[in-house]
This record gives C-alpha cells, sequence and structure tokens, in this order.
C-alpha cells in the first residue's frame, strides 16, 4: 500500500469514527426522548479499482418497530377514550352523590321523608314546617344543580371538541410539511432522521384523539388513515370541521340541528363512539359525553324531578288544589307539562304558595297550597298524605328505569346505583387500557436506545478513531524523514 493510499484510509477512518461517535452521542442524549429511533451507522468498502481505499459512509439508519409502534398508538387511544368516559361518569356521581356521602340525593330524600314525619306529629310548629320546606328546597335544589352539571359537563365537551379538531387540522398540515421535507432529503441522499423523529411525534399527538395507522409511500413518505377507514393524509391533509355552540342546554342535539357534527373536507361524518370513521379516541369519547351518556343522564334526571313533580300533584292530596294547578314541587313555578319533559330538573321549584322566601306561608304545607287563611293547627291529613305520596309504590313514567312500581328513595337509587355500576365498569375498562398502554410503551422502550450498549459502542469507535490517528501519526513522521533525506 502506497503512503497516499494509506493516508486515504486512515483519513477515512477518522471520519466515519467521528460521524459514529456524533451518532452515538445522539443515540444516548434522546434515549428517553418520544419519538425519537435509534440510529445506526451503514458502512462499506471504499475501493479505487481493485485496491481498497478505507471505508465510506453508506447511509444512516433509523430502527423503528411499526408493529409496536402502531398498537401502541392504538393503546393510547383506547387508553384516553377509556379514561375520558370514567372521569364523566366519575363527576356523574359525585354530583348525584355516593350513599356514603351528606349531601347525596338519597339523604336529601331521607331529610325530606324525616322533616314530613316529625311536622305531622307536630303540625302546629312553625319550626318543623320551616323544617319541611328547607328540606323540601333542598331536594329540588339537589336534583336542579345535579341538572345543571349535566350541561356544564357537555359544553365543556363541545370545547374540547374544538380544541381537538384544531390540534388535529394542525398536526396534519405539519406532517404533510415533513413528508415533503423527508422526500427531499431522501431523493438527495440526505439523513431524514431527525425530520421523521419530529413527524412521529406529530402522529403521536393525533393518534391519541383519533386511532389511526400508518401507511409507508415512497421516498419516506407515510399516510395517514383512521382505523374507521377515513384517510387523514395522503398526499394532501384533510381538514376536519367543527362549529362550537359555546354554552349547551338541554333541549340541544345534532338531530335538532342545535349542536355541531363533523366534517371532513366539509362532507359529515358520523362521530358514533363505535364503528364510525373517528371512533375509538378521546375525539369520539367527548361526542358520545355531549351527544349520548350525558343526554341519557338528563333523560333518567329528568324522569326523577317528574316522578317528584307527579306524586305531589296527584287528585286527591290536596283538596285546596284547583284542578290542573301546581303541586308543592313546580316546573318553574308552573304545573308539569309532560310534551316539554326535557331539561325539567333544572327548572325544579317549590310551590311560591307555601314558600315565605318568595313571599307565601308556611301554613299552607299543612292547610293547602290553595287555602286562603290558615286551619286549624292540629290538622296533620295534608302532611301525612305528602309523607305518604313521598314513599308510595309508583311506576315512573319515563326514563327508561327497570318496570316495576317503588318509592321515590328506590327510584333515586336506582339512578345512582345505575351510575355507580356504569362508572365501576367504565374503571375498569380504563385501567386495563392503561396497564396495556405501559406495556407496549415498555416493549417500546426495550428495542429503542440501550445506553449500556451505547456506551460500549463508543468505547470502540474511540478505539478505531485513535487506531486511524495513530496511521496519520506514522505516515507523518514517515514523511517527514523522507524530506529530511
Amino acid at each position: 500500500m502506497s503512503i497516499t493510499a494509506g493516508l486515504s484510509s486512515a483519513l477515512s477512518g477518522l471520519n466515519a469514527a467521528a460521524r459514529a461517535a456524533e451518532i452515538v452521542s445522539s443515540n444516548i442524549a434522546n434515549a428517553m426522548t418520544d419519538g425519537y429511533g435509534r440510529r445506526e451507522l451503514q458502512l462499506s468498502a471504499r475501493t479505487v479499482g481493485s485496491t481498497g481505499q478505507g471505508v465510506s459512509i453508506t447511509s444512516v439508519v433509523r430502527h423503528s418497530d411499526p408493529i409496536v409502534l402502531g398498537d401502541r398508538r392504538l393503546a393510547e387511544a383506547e387508553s384516553g377514550s377509556s379514561a375520558t368516559t370514567a372521569s364523566f361518569l366519575k363527576r356523574l356521581e359525585s354530583v348525584l352523590g355516593t350513599v356514603d356521602s351528606a349531601v347525596s340525593l338519597g339523604s336529601r330524600i331521607n331529610d325530606f321523608d324525616t322533616a314530613l314525619l316529625q311536622a305531622s306529629s307536630r303540625p302546629e310548629s312553625e319550626a318543623r314546617l320551616s323544617n319541611v320546606m328547607q328540606s323540601a328546597k333542598a331536594l329540588a335544589a339537589h336534583i336542579a344543580t345535579a341538572g345543571a352539571d349535566i350541561q356544564i359537563v357537555r359544553s365543556t365537551a363541545d370545547d374540547q371538541i374544538e380544541n381537538q379538531v384544531g390540534q388535529v387540522n394542525t398536526a396534519l398540515s405539519r406532517i404533510a410539511d415533513l413528508n415533503g421535507q423527508i422526500r427531499s432529503n431522501t431523493g438527495t441522499g440526505r439523513d431524514a432522521s431527525a425530520l421523521i423523529d419530529q413527524r412521529q411525534q406529530m402522529i403521536d399527538s393525533i393518534a391519541k384523539i383519533i386511532p389511526l395507522r400508518e401507511v409507508p409511500r415512497d421516498k419516506g413518505e407515510v399516510a395517514l388513515i383512521t382505523t374507521g377507514g377515513a384517510v387523514l393524509l395522503d398526499g394532501l391533509p384533510v381538514q376536519l370541521g367543527f362549529n362550537p355552540v359555546g354554552e349547551v342546554v338541554a333541549d340541544m342535539t345534532q338531530a335538532s340541528g342545535g349542536l355541531s357534527g363533523l366534517t371532513l373536507n366539509g362532507k359529515p361524518i358520523s362521530t358514533r363512539a363505535e364503528g364510525g370513521p373517528v371512533s375509538g379516541g378521546t375525539l369520539a369519547a367527548q361526542f358520545a359525553i355531549r351527544d349520548d351518556l350525558a343526554l341519557q343522564a338528563q333523560q333518567k334526571l329528568d324522569a326523577v324531578a317528574r316522578d317528584l313533580i307527579e306524586r305531589f300533584a296527584a287528585s286527591g292530596l290536596d283538596a285546596t288544589r284547583t284542578t290542573g294547578s301546581a303541586g308543592l314541587f313546580t316546573d318553574a313555578g308552573a304545573a308539569f307539562n309532560f310534551a316539554a319533559e326535557t331539561g325539567l330538573a333544572q327548572r325544579l321549584s317549590i310551590n311560591a304558595a307555601a314558600d315565605p322566601a318568595q313571599g307565601g306561608a308556611l301554613w299552607r304545607l299543612r292547610d293547602g297550597l290553595g287555602a286562603a287563611t290558615p286551619g286549624a293547627t292540629g290538622n296533620s291529613q295534608l302532611l301525612n298524605g305528602l309523607q305518604a305520596a313521598l314513599t308510595a309504590q309508583r311506576v315512573p313514567a319515563s326514563g327508561g328505569f327497570m318496570t316495576g312500581a317503588r318509592s321515590f328513595a328506590m327510584l333515586a337509587a336506582d339512578l345512582v346505583s345505575g351510575t355507580a355500576t356504569a362508572r365501576v365498569q367504565m374503571d375498569s375498562e380504563a385501567t386495563y387500557a392503561s396497564a396495556r398502554l405501559d406495556t407496549l410503551k415498555s416493549m417500546q422502550m426495550e428495542q429503542g436506545v440501550d445506553t449500556d450498549q451505547e456506551m460500549q459502542s463508543l468505547l470502540v469507535i474511540e478505539q478505531a478513531y485513535a487506531a486511524n490517528a495513530k496511521v496519520i501519526a506514522a505516515i507523518g513522521e514517515m514523511m517527514q524523514k523522507l524530506l529530511e533525506m
């Protein structure tokens, strides 16, 4: 080998070792960076004619397991969906109140029942009549507050949908740009690994919102297709459309046109939580909360409010009331109209005739809501009737409850227990989804950067660098000797 060939080989070795050290350093520094793929330098022998002339850097290979990556993304979408739904059910259970809560729906009913029993034993007691009024108002307020909170949740879901649609549109546009840059780098032989890392991060930001699959295309580009079959990106990105309403009220639905659905490039698409083009992630979960789960909860709560109103407006209970007039519990002060049940829970209130805070008189709880003057103070007939109405076995007229007659306390217990059962089931699903996601993340990490292995590689690279440097130093000494001759 000539001096020139030896020097060329050593310089190529130094260059390869320096590049390899740079890649190993990058691997170690980004071992915990999301979306980062381990790099490895690919080398080949460099020849001039039939003579070896050192090494040539062929390419930088980015390692990633597409199967584990895809499964991890799907698991992330599933975990996000179940966690979002579980959070809603937990909030609903909390606002209704669990059985061990001092301010639960059940405890409000029990307080009202107790107050009626105590007042019926001492109907002349102003304090006991006042206690009946306060417990009745607390019960109505509890139901109304729960109904209002359901609409707050629906409004929040509407806002979340807007935010997530914006995130998806922004990420898709960015991924399309990165596709173009990666195609350009690949075409000119430049390393596109850093751009691919950025693209993976952008895809990950979408995957939790809408579950998707990444499909490779020519020259390093990718297409994105949801598990429901909608194409989000294949060359050009799609544009998701959504119009938020700000504040959601009980009678607003997609079917009535009061709430916005989702469009893809201007065309409406289904927002079903299962089987739809965007089902399975947090976006579909927010639609399910706004349009299905919260609506079902509202319907059941309205049915409970209706049952309460109708119990205390039954004919024959209060002889002083005119036909069709409101009982103790009212629909915003008026008699209940079965054609306007939606949102009834929020409108539930106490009849002003018996409420001193509204200009009424407590003695009407004893003597009748339509009474013009106080009657005999020892008459407990109406109070006994009110307590009997609360505990009477009655079949609910709406709400989709199981068939069968029950007391008002049992009807409310059915509502609370149904919510608790759904919450426990969803918590179980969320726990499973989270464990599966953690497992897939661990598998992905195991296939990622092994810092011990990288440090060992760095030692080998340092030795190669030192060997090539020693060859160059020896050639330098030889050249110096020749010049001195």
